[in-house]
């Protein structure tokens, strides 16, 4: 199913009176093209805003412009709260020759990582529990480095821990919209990913754990976290 830029929040949409006229939609629709295409980072809606006219709507002028990439080499894609330019995922080979691994993750980073994505918000010790070994500090500064992970809120318990989540740069990395989009556990061993049998990891089942799982720490968030 597409997606389209959800309805942006009162203070982020552009000022109904104004004393300049807005440009028009199509004129609109060239300016969120021009700076996507320049901008090396995913931009949200309001930093859009920010930088065009007054009057301008940059969530209406991103539907216009999804719809007009569709299907083309390249499209307008969401990535968290924010929208880039990106290949398509079928065309995606033809980027091989021109991708440069610099540094390949070692197991203990990957594993760590992992944990992360499927766990997250989640503490040092926490990790280590479900790794079964210490965590160096090696191994989260890389990732911290390397921009896939940072520094959730404190948990709200003894010795008040910092927690850890993955960035939006690793949504990006992984042509990923949000954290729910990562493959079940059904989906890793079908890739071959993983062996048939329990993953050391914790990863969930497919479908388990997504939704009801946000949901609850959303709710209970206030007691185990401060702001």
């Amino acid at each position: 199913m597409t997606d389209t830029p959800e309805a942006a929040p009162e203070e982020d949409r552009p000022p109904r009176d104004s004393l300049f006229e807005a440009p028009p939609i199509v004129e609109q629709e060239r300016m969120v093209e021009a700076i996507l295409f320049a901008s090396a980072e995913p931009v949200t809606v309001k930093e859009l805003n920010d930088r065009m006219p007054h009057g301008c709507d940059a969530a209406e002028a991103l539907v216009y412009l999804r719809k007009r990439y569709d299907g083309r080499g390249v499209q307008v894609v969401r990535v968290g709260d924010a929208w880039a330019i990106r290949t398509a995922p079928d065309l995606g080979f033809l980027m091989q020759r021109e991708t440069v691994e610099t540094r390949k993750l070692s197991r203990a980073a990957v594993e760590t990582l992992a944990i992360i994505a499927y766990h997250q918000p989640v503490t040092r010790a926490e990790i280590e529990e479900i790794r079964g070994v210490s965590v160096s500090r090696g191994t989260v500064d890389q990732l911290l480095e390397m921009e896939w992970i940072r520094f959730g809120r404190r948990r709200m318990t003894p010795g008040r821990p910092v927690t850890f989540v993955v960035t939006q740069g690793f949504l990006d990395h992984f042509g990923l919209e949000s954290a729910r989009d990562l493959p079940g556990l059904a989906d890793l061993r079908a890739a071959g990913l993983l062996e048939s049998r329990p993953s050391p990891l914790g990863v969930p089942q497919a479908g388990e754990g997504d939704v009801d799982a946000e949901e609850g720490l959303e709710e209970g968030q206030s007691e185990l976290f401060e702001d």
